[in-house]
C-alpha cells in the first residue's frame, strides 16, 4: 500500500526500525528545543500531512525507548489521524519523569502504526446476550 506525504521538515520520511516492525519513527520538527518539565506536556510539530485512504486511520504510539529511558510517552495513546485530516501531524508528549527532559530536533518522537477499521452501524436494543464472563472487568480475573 502507499500512502501520499508531504514533508514540509528538514528530517527524512518515517521508516521503519526493523525489517518487521509494525510502527513507521516520526521525528521532532523543531526550530528550537523543547524542555519539558515532569508532567509537562507539548504539541511538538513534525512537518508532515499524509493523504490516508477511506477505511484506514494512522495510529501514533509512544516509543518505548523513550519510555523507559526519558520518561516521554504519548499522552492520548494512541492518538488517530482520520483518512479525511489533511493538517499537520502533531504529537502530545508528556514528560512523567521526575526531571526536565529535552527534546530536540530531529529526534525519534512517537510512532505511527497504518491500521484499517471498520465502520459500523449501532442497534439500539434493552438488552444483550450473556456470556460467562458477563461484566466482570478490571481485573476481575486475577493477577495470577
Amino acid at each position: 500500500m502507499e500512502i501520499k506525504i508531504v514533508n514540509k521538515s528538514s528530517n527524512p520520511l518515517p521508516e521503519y526500525g526493523t525489517e518487521h516492525a509494525a510502527g513507521m519513527d516520526l521525528r521532532a520538527f523543531l526550530m528550537n528545543t523543547v524542555t519539558l518539565k515532569p508532567l509537562e506536556r507539548a504539541l511538538i510539530p513534525t512537518g508532515l500531512y499524509i493523504e490516508l485512504p477511506v477505511g484506514y486511520e494512522a495510529q501514533i504510539r509512544p516509543r518505548s525507548g523513550l519510555a523507559i529511558k526519558k520518561g516521554i510517552t504519548v499522552l492520548n495513546t494512541p492518538g488517530t489521524i482520520d483518512a479525511d485530516y489533511r493538517g499537520e501531524i502533531g504529537i502530545i508528549l508528556i514528560n512523567l519523569s521526575s526531571i526536565d527532559v529535552t527534546i530536540e530536533h530531529g529526534e525519534r518522537i512517537c510512532q505511527m502504526v497504518i491500521a484499517k477499521h471498520e465502520h459500523v452501524k449501532l442497534k439500539d436494543v434493552n438488552e444483550i446476550s450473556q456470556t460467562a464472563r458477563g461484566d466482570g472487568g478490571f481485573g476481575s480475573t486475577g493477577i495470577k
